[in-house]
């Protein structure tokens, strides 16, 4: 009965997930806060533990299923905000499809090498969570600096936009009080809306999407970013403040160039194996470094080994599952995306943030987002990386550290 109570959450989990993961502004924190508001009554016809597995289910596969509305519509989540300008690339080749398959390349290859050095992974937690968290700030600060030094002829633009984005970052997240959904219309802005206001100036035609062509992505540059991704996911996993935004920098100085193909499967592969081994810290340090272990946390009084076992075999089969869901729904995606008047589709999609935006936060929310898209062009017309416009999640999470 148990077995069949714990499938039930697990498919449960994964259709949360895809909805969460393919709505922009639809976070998984969302969903758990109201399973937790109802979870007096869920408690009286399941067990704590069948709710927790449902939890993993529905995180695992939002982080397959949110790079949909990155690549196709350009509304990035925390996670993925790096890859949409590579996958918007890909998409305006015709290869929006492969864009994706790069993306699970590293989503499912870092859920798979997770799980194979988790119990490494928790032996380490002890060890080097002292160590390097005095240090991490010090490390972002040399990693930004290098970024910003190699830029040939932009250095003192690409250090105003990374300064520029911290201190949006820095009153959004801090000098801001009672906001709803802080990331949205930031990142949403910086990432989204500003892109796609450069398509509809550039008057953007997207091509037809070839579903079928090969992937081009080298065995090298695969190994490359899997073996990243689960290495700096697992620091984003188990140190405070340093999110996968901030590992996907990090990564990125770490491995050098690996193309369009390579990073996408770097990006893919960050939120999922953080999210696996955040399991770990739980059980290792007893402490919850996102929303959703939070909420297996709230519901399980103590996770112990077995709990563990079966959070990584429910981890692993909502991954498999969601790969074939999200190349399914990628498929339709590439075939109707062609179809549509692209200039009004970019405008239903901004006009769908903004509404979104108002929503959550009401006007403060819209000054923020108006305000990240102005300095997401602002950024453009200097020809600075968007990487530099990571500054908004990174300058906090350094003055975390240091000060």
């Amino acid at each position: 009965m148990e077995f069949i109570s714990i499938l039930t959450a697990l498919l449960l989990g994964l259709f949360s997930g895809l909805i969460t993961g393919i709505t922009p502004g639809i976070h998984v924190n969302l969903v758990t806060v109201l399973l937790l508001s109802f979870s007096s009554l869920l408690l009286q016809i399941t067990s704590p533990l069948v709710l927790a597995a449902y939890i993993i289910s529905l995180a695992i596969t939002h982080t397959f299923l949110d790079t949909l509305p990155s690549i196709y519509l350009g509304a990035p989540d925390e996670g993925k905000a790096l890859s949409v300008l590579p996958g918007h690339r890909l998409l305006h080749q015709g290869l929006g499809h492969q864009a994706i398959a790069y993306t699970l390349i590293g989503s499912f290859g870092s859920l798979l090498l997770s799980i194979i050095l988790f119990p490494l992974f928790v032996v380490s937690m002890n060890l080097i969570a002292p160590v390097i968290e005095d240090w991490i700030g010090f490390l972002l600060i040399a990693i930004m600096a290098y970024m910003i030094l190699k830029e040939k002829n932009k250095k003192l633009n690409s250090l105003a936009v990374f300064l520029l984005s911290g201190i949006l970052g820095l009153l959004v997240l801090s000098g801001i009080p009672n906001l709803t959904q802080p990331l949205f219309p930031l990142l949403s802005g910086l990432f989204g809306c500003s892109i796609l206001l450069l398509s509809l100036l550039q008057k953007a035609i997207i091509p037809p999407q070839a579903t079928g062509s090969q992937l081009i992505i080298s065995t090298k540059n695969m190994a490359k970013s899997v073996s990243a991704a689960t290495g700096v996911g697992f620091l984003a996993a188990f140190l405070p403040g340093f999110g996968s935004s901030q590992a996907a920098i990090v990564a990125t100085n770490v491995v050098g160039d690996l193309g369009d193909e390579g990073f996408l499967s770097l990006v893919g592969g960050i939120n999922t194996a953080n999210m696996l081994i955040s399991i770990g810290t739980i059980y290792a340090l007893d402490k919850a470094r996102n929303g959703a272990i939070v909420a297996v946390s709230q519901l399980l009084e103590q996770v112990n080994l077995n709990e563990v076992l079966l959070f990584l075999a429910v981890a692993l089969v909502a991954g498999g599952l969601s790969v074939v869901l999200t190349l399914n729904l990628s498929r339709i995606f590439s075939k109707y995306i062609a179809k549509v008047n692209y200039r009004r589709l970019v405008i239903l999609i901004i006009g769908f943030i903004t509404l979104l935006t108002f929503y959550f936060d009401g006007i403060i929310g819209l000054q923020i987002l108006l305000t990240a898209t102005a300095l997401g062009l602002v950024a453009s017309h200097l020809g600075v990386g968007k990487n530099h416009l990571m500054g908004c999640l990174i300058v906090p999470v350094i003055l975390y550290f240091v000060i």
